[in-house]
């Protein structure tokens, strides 16, 4: 990606134009220390045993070993790993089986996607009976400004 001996571009310019610090370019990553590596190991053996571990009880089984270690090292430890626990997912989105399902009463009104709906589909919810209510007759009054308001007329 930069080529520290190309003959045009110097590291700052081609720094620059991938977007990246000459900081980011020069570092070299520090590896784990013995001290992670052999905590790695005891994680990586303990969870073959023990699968549903996650890293609050990872942890706590490390400190019952004599390990003094806190939840995000180890869950930033079994990250690194690749590990994450088996459990049973919460079924959230799965509907209870008693559950009745109600009907979506005004999908016949929609027709189309986007098609305008009548005053009354507006106002009243499906099921109620619009013809015995009172519509008062209304006009568009402009104003000055531009806009337009309606009255009863």
């Amino acid at each position: 990606m930069i080529d520290p001996d190309h003959n045009r571009l110097s590291i700052r310019r081609q720094c620059e134009l991938v977007s990246i610090s000459r900081a980011s370019f020069y570092r070299q990553p520090a590896g784990e220390t013995p001290e992670n590596l052999e905590l790695m190991r005891i994680i990586d053996e303990a969870f073959m045993e023990m699968p549903w571990y996650g890293s609050r009880q990872m942890a706590r089984h490390l400190r019952r070993q004599g390990w003094c270690v806190g939840r995000k090292r180890v869950r930033r430890l079994m990250r690194r790993i690749g590990l994450s626990p088996i459990y049973q997912a919460p079924k959230t989105s799965e509907p209870h089986p008693q559950h009745r399902i109600y009907p979506y009463l005004r999908r016949r009104h929609l027709g189309r996607l986007g098609a305008p709906y009548t005053r009354e589909v507006a106002t009243f919810p499906a099921g109620v009976d619009a013809a015995s209510k009172y519509w008062p007759p209304v006009a568009r009054a402009d104003n000055v400004y531009g806009g337009s308001n309606l009255v009863c007329s």
